[in-house]
């Protein structure tokens, strides 16, 4: 599911809910919920975190496991 996705790309560059909540201009306590899978995480949270990590929306909704996608 995409909410592992989230924070393994997250631990990957050693980063913490509250850093990437206020990335977001969230609370922390809403970012944990879309880690959890507790909330749905809207579209432009979605592109935000794709453009931040350098890998495609449907990699971190679990659509693909190719991280980047080829350019056109």
């Amino acid at each position: 599911m995409y909410f592992q996705r989230l924070r393994d790309l997250r631990e990957d560059r050693d980063m913490n809910q509250t850093q990437i909540a206020g990335l977001l201009r969230i609370s922390q306590s809403v970012y944990s919920r879309y880690e959890r899978g507790f909330q749905t995480i809207p579209i432009e949270h979605l592109l935000v975190l794709a453009d931040f990590y350098g890998v495609s929306a449907d990699y971190i909704l679990g659509r693909t496991n190719i991280m980047h996608m080829a350019e056109k």
